[in-house]
């Protein structure tokens, strides 16, 4: 391995890092009413990861020094902190009794949505190496994603966690143990589904914006100062709208696709997939 592979590498382990800090971190402390101060650094270190999953197939991309083994390196890291560490954030937080029906769905839930993670990564994987040298199907796998990502589902469970487990949310609605359980053990089933379907997510790869330079550099700085400010002050709602909103703008793509039918070109790039023979 050549030694410019390490810059590529060494981000994807310090993505891995902060989901294996997540793991252990949540399982040393007790459930409780600190256990919302944890969730939301668990919340804010899996933003950290997801952020360095992207930077480290746009160095790699950049400096030439994509491999097989970062390829591999990358799914491994990808199935930890966002496949798994999402999982354990949920049973650690609702801390059900062992043995109860509800712990039963509970971890069903989180099992089926770290088991669909795991396929989810292992056919973007095979759709990537069966697009290398395919001009056309590299082009078409830039504008769109086929199921959810798997950042964005992790980032989806942990906003719902983490909103049903904040003080504002608790002060505003009035939520039992049982209904809580039940939502968000069905709220990782959903997820689960959504990474292993058909459906099509919009690629940020796939935005082209055409605007002068000072007006781009100024609407970025905007943006950032919003998502800042957000992210201490506000963080389970702006991830929950952010993550959420992205789910919903796929659907609403997916279903306008659907009701247009396959003889119109109306947004024929969010056709569904055809399951595979």
């Amino acid at each position: 391995m050549r030694q410019i592979y390490l810059i590529p590498n060494m981000i994807t382990a310090f993505a891995l890092s902060c989901g294996l800090f997540v793991i252990f971190k949540v399982n040393m402390v007790e459930a409780g009413p600190g256990l919302f101060g944890v969730l939301n650094v668990c919340a804010l270190l899996l933003l950290v990861s997801a952020f360095a999953d992207l930077l480290d197939g746009a160095v790699a991309r950049a400096i030439r020094a994509e491999s097989e083994f970062g390829m591999v390196f990358d799914s491994l890291a990808d199935a930890v902190s966002f496949g798994v560490a999402p999982s354990v954030l949920l049973l650690k937080s609702l801390s059900l009794e062992p043995g109860s029906g509800l712990s039963f769905y509970a971890m069903l839930g989180c099992m089926l949505y770290s088991l669909c993670g795991v396929l989810r990564l292992v056919r973007y994987n095979v759709k990537k190496k069966e697009a290398k040298g395919d001009t056309d199907l590299l082009t078409e796998q830039k504008k769109h994603f086929t199921g959810l990502p798997i950042p964005a589902a992790a980032l989806a469970a942990v906003s719902v966690n983490l909103l049903f487990s904040s003080p504002l949310f608790e002060m505003l609605f009035t939520c039992s143990l049982e209904t809580k359980a039940i939502t968000l053990s069905s709220v990782m089933i959903l997820l689960g589904y959504f990474m292993v379907s058909r459906w099509k997510f919009p690629s940020a790869k796939a935005l082209h914006v055409r605007l002068p330079s000072f007006l781009l550099v100024f609407l970025t700085v905007i943006l950032a100062i919003f998502i800042i400010y957000g992210v201490l002050y506000f963080l389970p709602q702006m991830l929950f709208i952010v993550t959420w909103g992205y789910i919903l703008v796929a659907w609403v793509l997916s279903l306008i696709r659907l009701i247009a039918g396959k003889k119109s070109r109306t947004l024929e790039d969010y056709e569904p997939d055809q399951e595979d023979e």
